[in-house]
């Protein structure tokens, strides 16, 4: 497992609004990164993987537009 600060930390959308990502945490190759997010309405702090939150828009890096779809949920093979 690494755990790494971001510096400066990364606009992103969450399900629970807009926020900062401020740590990113790995726990290897079979596993979604989690993103280590304070939420700026509220001041909360959540954990996310990578299917739950964007970056938020960017025009000077020519990211305009941010898809807001809600992700579905993993199906689960049956036995």
């Amino acid at each position: 497992m690494s755990t790494l600060q971001l510096d400066p930390p990364i606009p992103v959308i969450t399900p629970k609004g807009d926020g900062y990502a401020h740590l990113l945490i790995d726990y290897g190759p079979e596993y979604n990164l989690l993103w280590v997010c304070f939420l700026d309405d509220s001041g909360e702090c959540w954990t996310y993987d990578n299917t739950q939150i964007r970056a938020q828009k960017n025009v000077t890096m020519g990211r305009t537009f941010v898809s807001r779809h809600q992700p579905k949920a993993p199906s689960v093979a049956a036995e």
